[in-house]
């Protein structure tokens, strides 16, 4: 800091305010010092900065990267809006096990992060630690019932009644579900949102037509097979989320189904590939990208002001209308 401050002709405080953004700097003055730290290359040193600000500027994720392709998107939203509001980010795999998840959260807490964002596992332990240490926290995607922490994720039950009830829409009476991992709000939602639009199409409800895919490929094949099986199998199968409906897709593949023809097959969530395969898929697509960035602000605003009333934040999603439902068939 000394040498930058001998470079720009200014006071080694002025280089502190500069570089920890403290206190305004004349434009030409700041200018110098920038210039100075490119110059040399200083970086400061953020343990003894946390020390006297009482922060790191660092926002920890914890997120399984092996869950769900989507999730990686969502992470690259959330380091973009983390790197414009001044932070860094600090990132954990929990491989959505608990106590991976755990482990990866205190380890976050070692490294003195500002704030944490927990896309959480199924009954996730470690909620209640982060809420006893009151730790700034937003949940995303998978969201609690308790209206007492900051979160954020998509419309799951509306969204999921809709396909069901285009589905019905073009004739469908059999409509199975293949649902994700049990313990997941995302899991039940999107349940509740299938038998939403059952009723509404004024259909029966029949516990035989929802199985499991464990929000895995090969167990949603394999929950297919099982629909399939049934003496009076559905026509047409939602997926509950990307990864089953790949699986149920492979699954149709290995069966020689003609999708949208022998059984029409639509998904909640859209991938890079609905519209490359044949036919293209229909979907319910998430706003990743704005669930990334409003995930981060709420933190940020949380870190700001910790006495704020506690936000949930439920993001539209958007139908993407294609031929795997059979229509255009």
């Amino acid at each position: 800091m000394k040498d930058v401050a001998e470079l720009a002709g200014v006071s080694i405080t002025t280089v502190s305010h500069v570089v920890n953004s403290t206190r305004s700097v004349a434009p030409e003055t700041k200018a110098r010092v920038l210039a100075a730290v490119e110059q040399t290359g200083y970086t400061g040193d953020a343990i003894a900065r946390s020390l006297v600000t009482g922060g790191t500027r660092t926002l920890g994720v914890a997120i399984s990267l092996v869950a769900n392709p989507y999730f990686a998107d969502l992470l690259r939203s959330m380091e973009h809006e983390i790197t414009k509001s001044g932070y860094t980010l600090v990132l954990a795999d929990t491989h959505d096990e608990p106590s991976v998840e755990q482990a990866a959260v205190r380890t976050l807490r070692s490294r003195r992060v500002d704030g944490l964002i927990l896309t959480a596992s199924p009954d996730a332990v470690v909620l209640k630690e982060l809420r006893q240490l009151k730790i700034p926290l937003v949940l995303v995607d998978r969201l609690t019932t308790a209206q007492d922490v900051d979160q954020v994720g998509p419309e799951n039950i509306y969204a999921t009644s809709g396909l069901v009830q285009h589905l019905a829409s073009v004739g469908h009476r059999r409509i199975g579900m293949i649902s994700g991992t049990e313990g997941l709000t995302t899991t039940t939602e999107r349940v509740l949102g299938y038998r939403l639009g059952l009723g509404r199409a004024k259909l029966t409800w029949d516990p035989s037509l929802v199985v499991s895919g464990s929000s895995a490929a090969e167990p949603a094949a394999a929950a297919l097979t099982q629909m399939l099986s049934l003496p009076s199998p559905p026509t047409a199968v939602v997926a509950g989320n990307n990864v089953m409906l790949s699986g149920a897709l492979h699954e149709c593949r290995a069966r020689g189904l003609k999708v949208g023809r022998d059984l029409a097959v639509v998904g909640y969530d859209d991938v890079d590939w609905a519209d490359l395969v044949d036919p293209p898929v229909t979907t319910v697509a998430q706003p990743i990208a704005e669930m990334g960035r409003t995930a981060v602000r709420l933190l940020v605003d949380r870190i700001a002001d910790p006495t704020r009333k506690p936000t949930t934040v439920r993001l539209q999603t958007t139908f993407m209308h294609r031929n795997s439902c059979g229509c255009g068939l």
